[in-house]
């Protein structure tokens, strides 16, 4: 048996488990026959958003706390406190407040998140350059081959990283160690907060035998049902069937499914993954089922999405449409384009298609949405075109503000769309 400290780092392989720490004298040791030969890390900071509000007010610390926009906003993150009283991220807020009323609300500060954020990526950084962002609040790490260059095992490692966070930072993070992403990633799951679990391919089928298929990645509310349908609801029962017979009855993914339930995950950890999409969406002020309105709340968010798509070198080349109805009901609508593009006037012109088949007058929506998906490099972007007389104006247009913004800043020139309502007037295009 291996056993690792979390204190100290100390690590050391006895026939029977410690209580304490030879070396420190610490109850936090973890043991595991594998711990000292696994690799991939999934590192998640606990409640994030939260702690790092939390850290900066003590007088917090024991409170519930959630972070988020008004009454008619959602939660962003809340802490383990709030969540002892029911409260989700995505939750409504007027029903987060009604199941924990003393909870403290906090509007989000994304730019000491970002700050904080990048200061954790800095600390795994220290150990591999081979670190995979998934957000700003978590990663995988693949620390195979570091022994050497740290005289010391991936487990030490991380516990070295947990430690330093916690002191330099004031925050904690869960840490999930496996032999591959989709272990690792649900490892960290099982010890939060402040948590280190260890999960190897060997175990993993006994593991997960009893757990739900939603615990496979890539298993979505579509596939759940379909799955229910078939009478599948644990990942056992996928195990038992087979690759070959899943793979006859959902394809690929069936086939995928199946190696999951094994505990097997052939993707590697890369440095350099693309990010998945780009959006942005807005909780009105009041609910709105004028197709007018709905398209003029519409444009900035596209604008907004389009400079981070510039920022990234990215572009887009499927574009979705994300609604709620007045009812808390999602609704997302989405369309392929001939050609990736990063332009705001493109990306509003097939989300507004899209919207007008939606927007029937009747129905109210309380959030409207757009985001870029099937992300490529922008060298593949916005390509002209003789016959395309309906963009061609405006992607010049738009590539001619934007040389000015870089000169002049993001507020010097904008399009007349995007005015506040009662000051636009018919056919204004800039200002």
């Amino acid at each position: 048996m291996t056993t690792l400290c979390r204190d100290c780092g100390a690590l050391a392989i006895s026939a029977t488990p410690r209580g304490r720490c030879g070396a420190c004298g610490s109850p936090r040791e973890i043991h595991h026959a594998a711990l000292h030969t696994l690799p991939i890390a999934h590192v998640d900071c606990d409640a994030f958003y939260a702690t790092v509000e939390k850290r900066d007010r003590p007088d917090l610390a024991d409170r519930p706390v959630m972070i988020g926009g008004g009454a008619r906003g959602v939660v962003l993150a809340c802490c383990y406190v709030a969540r002892l009283y029911g409260v989700r991220s995505a939750m409504p807020m007027f029903k987060a407040l009604a199941a924990c009323p003393d909870g403290v609300v906090i509007r989000p500060d994304m730019a000491k998140y970002r700050e904080v954020g990048r200061a954790v990526r800095a600390e795994m950084l220290r150990l591999t350059p081979l670190v995979e962002p998934l957000s700003i609040d978590e990663a995988f790490l693949d620390l195979g081959g570091t022994q050497k260059l740290h005289s010391a095992y991936p487990a030490q490692l991380l516990a070295g990283l947990a430690l330093r966070v916690e002191a330099e930072l004031g925050i904690t993070v869960s840490i999930g160690l496996s032999d591959n992403k989709f272990l690792a990633k649900l490892a960290s799951d099982l010890d939060k907060p402040r948590g280190f679990a260890v999960l190897n391919r060997s175990e993993a089928p006994a593991f997960l035998a009893d757990k739900p298929v939603a615990m496979l990645w890539g298993v979505g509310a579509a596939m759940q049902r379909r799955l229910a349908g078939d009478g599948i609801a644990r990942i056992g029962q996928l195990a038992v069937l087979g690759e070959r017979e899943l793979a006859a009855r959902y394809g690929r993914i069936g086939a995928r499914l199946a190696r999951l339930a094994r505990g097997e995950d052939d993707r590697t950890v890369d440095a350099h993954a693309p990010a998945h999409s780009i959006s942005a969406e807005n909780t009105l002020a009041h609910d709105e089922a004028d197709a007018e309105a709905l398209a003029h709340a519409l444009w900035p968010l596209c604008e907004r999405v389009s400079a981070r798509l510039k920022q990234a070198s990215l572009a887009g080349r499927t574009i979705t449409l994300k609604l709620k109805t007045a009812d808390f009901r999602l609704r997302t609508r989405s369309r392929r384009l001939a050609d990736p593009t990063q332009l705001a006037e493109a990306l509003f012109h097939t989300a507004s298609a899209l919207l007008a088949g939606e927007a029937d007058g009747v129905t109210r929506f309380r959030l409207i949405g757009v985001g870029a998906d099937t992300l490529v490099e922008d060298l593949e972007a916005d390509p002209p075109t003789l016959f395309d007389r309906e963009l061609n104006r405006p992607r010049r247009l738009e590539r001619a503000m934007d040389q000015i913004r870089t000169r002049l800043g993001d507020q010097s020139i904008g399009l007349g769309r995007g005015l506040p309502a009662a000051g636009r007037k018919e056919g204004d295009r800039m200002k």
